[in-house]
């Protein structure tokens, strides 16, 4: 019996796709039992890996996130820029990331959601006209730092542990 550990992947947008799959070859090669979800709206290409599987679904508004948020649990992870999407996975105790490494909490996402809203609304009567910073190399260093951290923990909470090892 294990109690897999489960990474979902936000992926039609995710800068960061190839990093969590080397981190997630890194740590199944140390043992932890994972799966990566890669949930797209298209087609795209994932590694051949029994433990990465792509889930294309609908292209309806939203059908990714919620097919992640339907699924996603306490000692999942899922990695996402889409703070609505964020807000329901920690509802559901799952471990957040942002691919710029912002780690969404309980603590943090209902100040997160309302900035976004108020943010969103500004933009669309026409106040603000900017969008989000550009992806920056420290964005990808802190993705992978929050990542990495994330599945030590879970690992240590005894997430992707196999029946017969001990954290």
């Amino acid at each position: 019996m294990s109690k897999l550990m489960t990474i979902y992947i936000d992926a039609d947008a995710c800068p960061v796709k190839q990093e969590i799959y080397r981190i997630a070859e890194r740590h199944a090669l140390k043992g932890v039992a994972l799966k990566v979800f890669v949930v797209t709206n298209s087609p795209i290409a994932v590694p051949r890996d029994e433990m990465i599987e792509r889930v294309v679904v609908g292209s309806g508004m939203d059908e990714a996130d919620n097919w992640i948020a339907e699924r996603a649990r306490a000692g999942d992870i899922v990695i996402t820029a889409d703070v609505p999407l964020a807000s329901r996975c920690v509802k559901s105790g799952a471990h957040v990331i942002a691919p710029n490494g912002r780690v969404f909490s309980e603590d943090s996402i209902g100040m997160t959601l309302a900035t976004r809203n108020l943010m969103d609304s500004l933009r669309s009567s026409g106040e603000i006209t900017g969008g989000p910073k550009p992806f920056a190399p420290r964005d990808r260093s802190s993705f992978l730092a929050a990542l990495d951290q994330a599945i030590v923990w879970l690992k240590r909470a005894g997430f992707g542990q196999t029946m017969g090892t001990s954290p």
